[in-house]
């Protein structure tokens, strides 16, 4: 696998699991984050913070790589 290919797996892999983490701490929302509605209860899904977070776990892969 290409180190591209590998850095994009890192960024959208990880964004899906911190998305729950990130969820926690009901950050401001940015533009791309979305809210929907269950149950009676809304949901923030903060799309921008989690994608944010996982390019910094990329980042981190990539310098700890070398």
């Amino acid at each position: 696998m290409g180190k591209l290919t590998v850095m994009l797996v890192i960024l959208l892999v990880g964004a899906v699991i911190l998305c729950p983490l990130v969820m926690a701490f009901e950050p401001e929302p940015l533009p791309g984050d979305f809210t929907f509605a269950w149950n009676n209860h809304k949901i923030a899904v903060p799309v921008g913070w989690s994608l944010c977070a996982s390019a910094t776990l990329a980042l981190f892969y990539s310098i700890m790589k070398r």
